[in-house]
């Protein structure tokens, strides 16, 4: 198991932000298992704690939200994280505190080494929990103008990434890259943002680039560049593969994605981020997720109640199925009720001069009281079970208002990755249905 990982000890740096110009102070300091990326914000009266997350991304009208990556949290922004979050998604970070005491990121030498060499001198070591992935489930598309990104799933983060722009030293840079700490050393960390000379002017005319100069900004003009010299023919797209990097850890979780992108800026790199959440939303709300701590004996003098069993399942009314958990051992059998009224919602359109129970109800009750029993050994705590497939499905007798439904599951095969339990609904100890079911489990 890969462990989640933090700093060893505390460090700080100081300098002058790339677009305010404003002269700022950071510190950064280990923290716990399973708190994230936290800045925190030393200058106000009270601390203002910022979570590194998508839901904290500063908005399109945020002063924010051009040239750089920025979040925010009651009107207090911090602005140019890309850079920094670039070292930290480098180096495999999980949790650290960052406190800072202005609103922007120094620009530094306009890469992202001097945030990775302290960070790195600092130690890196292992924590208590395993460390989280999202991997993409599905390819996630998007475009601005004749620009794109398209992501497909994949084992690692590996990124293809092609720079053109209508200027001779960036007609086309190509950069296929895979993320790891020591490439990150050798080949992207030193690379340093650039702009045109034909956009410097009016970008200083918008608020940007107060903190810029010469040496800290590869300046692109006719001729070449100005007052500089290139640390890779390809600098630039270097940079822009760290920019991606840097904005694709704003997700909370560290992405396993094959990535192409063409000509993608922060704009586009944060629509992408948007696409992403929506994915892990609709993944997360079609799984049972183990976020609650099932007690050792469950019997009827001490049954899991409603209540408790909303704590496990996603499932709420009208399609909670489980009225209680009267028996389980884990990892080999559970039994659950519900106790079947003519109040149910599906009888005023299921045959409702005769209602009946729809079977497939039925096959649902059971897959609930299953996907309890199946996340309730402790190694299961912190997954997800998918209800995956249904066989030998099997309806013997009609289930009608007033009736106990009493829903037995029984393991069978259960793999790191799989399971399979049979179960059979019973009224007045009659079968009325029986199914084989197979659940996948998966990490968060």
């Amino acid at each position: 198991m890969i462990l989640q990982k933090t700093i060893k000890k505390e460090a700080a740096l100081s300098g002058i932000g790339l677009h305010t110009g404003n002269i700022t102070n950071i510190k950064f300091k280990p923290a716990p298992v399973n708190s994230g990326i936290n800045f925190i914000r030393v200058d106000h009266s009270e601390k203002i704690i910022i979570k590194v997350c998508v839901d904290n991304l500063s908005g399109p009208n945020s002063s924010g939200s051009l040239r750089r990556s920025s979040i925010t949290k009651d009107s207090v922004e911090i602005f140019t994280i890309e850079h920094l979050l670039s070292a930290i998604a480098a180096l495999e970070i999980d949790n650290i505190f960052i406190e800072i005491d202005n609103n922007e990121i120094p620009g530094m030498d306009g890469s992202s080494k001097d945030f990775f060499d302290i960070l790195e001198k600092c130690g890196i070591v292992d924590q208590s929990e395993g460390k989280q992935y999202f991997t993409l489930k599905e390819p996630v598309w998007v475009e601005e103008g004749n620009s794109f990104i398209v992501a497909f799933p994949s084992d690692s983060l590996h990124i293809c990434y092609t720079l053109s722009y209508n200027h001779p030293l960036l007609t086309s840079q190509y950069l296929e890259y895979r993320l790891n700490t020591d490439s990150f050393r050798k080949d992207i960390a030193s690379a340093r943002t650039f702009c045109l000379e034909s956009e410097a002017e009016g970008l200083l005319k918008s608020g940007f680039g107060k903190g810029a100069n010469y040496k800290n900004t590869l300046v692109l003009g006719k001729n070449g560049v100005i007052d500089n010299e290139l640390r890779f023919n390809d600098e630039c797209v270097r940079h822009k593969v760290m920019d991606l990097i840097g904005d694709l850890r704003i997700f909370e979780l560290p992405l396993k994605a094959n990535i192409f992108a063409l000509k993608s800026g922060h704009a586009l790199n944060i629509k992408f981020l948007m696409k992403l959440k929506a994915q892990k939303d609709r993944f997360d709300s079609a799984a049972i997720k183990a976020n609650y701590n099932i007690k050792e004996n469950i019997d009827r003098n001490n049954p899991l109640n409603a209540s408790q069993i909303m704590k496990i399942l996603p499932h709420r009314y009208p399609f909670l199925l489980v009225d209680k958990i009267i028996h389980l051992e884990k990892g080999k059998r559970a039994i659950g009720i519900k106790n079947v009224t003519m109040n149910e919602n599906f009888f005023t359109g299921h045959f409702p001069g005769n209602p009946i129970m729809p079977g497939v109800l039925l096959v649902e009750a059971m897959a609930q009281v299953g996907g309890v029993l199946m996340l309730a050994p402790e190694e299961n705590r912190g997954k997800l079970a998918f209800f995956l497939a249904a066989n030998n499905i099997k309806f013997r007798k009609t289930v009608l208002p007033g009736d106990t439904l009493v829903m037995e599951v029984n393991v069978g095969k259960i793999r790191s990755r799989t399971g399979q339990v049979f179960t059979k609904a019973t009224v007045d100890g009659k079968v009325v249905a029986e199914a084989d079911l197979m659940f996948a489990l998966v990490d968060q």
